[in-house]
């Protein structure tokens, strides 16, 4: 049985392929040569217990979640190629660039963006993300060696290039780094546990997981009182410094989502919401003034769920999605 994560993945690279028309290189490659979802095997966590760095080659179209070095040589032109990193929550991502042969001046590119891109939408968005859109991405062939090592600013990152010289292509090593108070994030899995802090920081945080879930909040501190207010035209938390709200969607950006929920004051209990779209998203929005704790946890929603109205469930959108 693949697992979860393996499913998402695959989600993933289905949504890029389909952004670009390239849904051949799914086609062609064939999933048991060098999978990158042996990455999960217990051979190769005993491999790297042993402190051996992982090394592999990168398909056209990949996903890695482990550190190790990293190796891209085209055998034919390639235009239009994306290798999508991410980390546990508290991580950050660090790509090094070891070796790069690619003709700049020709129109080959290497190019590192701060987040995802999928479809032509951006995580994190454009309104939750310290850098503007053109700060996020590293051209090298506008940097060289200037910047050999981009830091990610969240637990995802990415490289998109286009190599058309046979023979060319470059090595990358990655590594990852302790992020102590997590913002953005996208989930590995379609269910867990998180907790996120945002310490007097003026900023906002979006956790995003690309399933359908049922999401039950347990502990949330902003400093007012109770309450957990549906989204209504003349409704919200417009005025409130800091909220939670929850967002569901078909796409990657949280700015493009749908507002399914605000939650404008502190409470201690459980608020669970049933969200059947592709992508679901918890969202805080903080001023700087308080120091905002949510805690929730979440799992994969199927069919039977839908039919089933729990108590303090709030029955949502998308379900004909599932």
């Amino acid at each position: 049985m693949p697992s979860a994560f393996q499913f998402q993945c695959h989600l993933v690279l289905i949504f890029l392929a389909a952004s670009k028309g390239e849904t051949r290189y799914l086609e062609v490659r064939d999933a048991g040569e060098d999978d990158p979802f042996l990455l999960l095997s217990e051979d190769l966590k005993r491999e790297l217990s042993a402190g051996q760095i992982y090394r592999r080659s990168l398909r056209c179209i990949d996903m890695l979640s482990i550190e190790g070095q990293f190796t891209f040589t085209t055998d034919q032109p390639q235009l239009h190629c994306a290798t999508f990193f991410i980390g546990e929550p508290e991580e950050l991502i660090t790509i090094h660039y070891d070796y790069v042969n690619i003709d700049c001046q020709g129109g080959d590119f290497l190019k590192v963006f701060d987040g995802w891109i999928l479809k032509g939408e951006k995580f994190p968005s454009s309104l939750d993300h310290p850098l503007t859109t053109s700060q996020r991405y590293v051209d090298f062939c506008e940097s060289g060696n200037i910047q050999r090592s981009i830091r990610s600013s969240q637990n995802v990152a990415m490289i998109f290039f286009r190599i058309q010289q046979p023979g060319n292509g470059f090595t990358v090593t990655v590594k990852k780094n302790r992020n102590l108070f997590p913002c953005n994030v996208i989930s590995q899995t379609p269910s867990g546990r998180f907790t996120m802090v945002i310490p007097h920081q003026h900023r906002n945080c979006s956790f995003s997981i690309i399933y359908p879930v049922v999401i039950k909040i347990s502990d949330l501190i902003l400093g007012h009182l109770n309450g957990l207010f549906l989204k209504k035209p003349s409704a919200g938390c417009a005025g409130v410094g800091d909220f939670v709200e929850l967002l569901g969607g078909a796409g990657l950006d949280p700015s493009k989502m749908f507002p399914l929920a605000d939650l404008c004051h502190s409470f201690h209990g459980s608020a669970q919401m049933k969200i059947g779209c592709d992508n679901t998203v918890l969202r805080m929005v903080s001023s700087g003034k308080h120091v905002n704790r949510v805690t929730f946890e979440y799992h994969h929603l199927d069919l039977q769920e839908t039919e089933t109205r729990k108590e303090n469930s709030i029955e949502e959108f998308c379900f004909p999605s599932i």
